[in-house]
């Protein structure tokens, strides 16, 4: 996939959290693509996710599984992994599943995280685009900028340096 395309924005559709973090960029793609990594940030708390699960290839399957509170599970994803460029961008999605087979949902989503080197740490960017704007509204609305930051937080908490 070319850069040109993933960083396209489309204002209607897409939702951005981007910021420089003091975490080396080897060590936030690792956070996001080793699994025993990614357990220990990636649902901002009091939510845990108690399970994931990376295949790093195009058509591999990027899963996880999230716990509320209550310990009720209330959420396990299985999507494909759509491009890999190691340490530098991970995209996957989950319109797909696993061996790039259609699936639907809720809140389906593809999202393109790109990390690069910035000062002593990481410009970090997630880019994640829906299918329409009454989905990425309604991402949005469920507090897209606050979830994606506190678990980037917990990230840099355990990383940062």
């Amino acid at each position: 996939m070319t850069d040109a395309i993933l960083s396209e924005l489309h204002a209607e559709t897409d939702l951005v959290l981007e910021r420089v973090v003091p975490v080396a960029p080897e060590l936030v793609f690792a956070a996001w693509t080793e699994p025993e990594r990614l357990v220990q940030w990636f649902t901002p708390a009091p939510w845990k996710t108690t399970h994931a699960e990376v295949d790093l290839r195009p058509g591999g399957i990027f899963r996880t599984v999230m716990e509320s509170p209550d310990g009720d599970i209330v959420n396990d994803n299985a999507g494909c992994v759509l491009d890999v460029v190691p340490g530098e961008r991970f995209v996957f999605t989950g319109a797909l599943g696993p061996g790039f087979r259609p699936q639907s949902g809720e809140m389906v989503f593809t999202a393109v995280i790109t990390v690069t080197p910035e000062g002593d740490g990481s410009r970090y960017r997630a880019h994640v685009m829906h299918a329409s704007p009454q989905e990425a509204k309604q991402h949005a609305d469920m507090g897209f900028a606050d979830g994606w930051g506190a678990t980037l937080d917990q990230l840099v908490a355990i990383w940062g340096h």
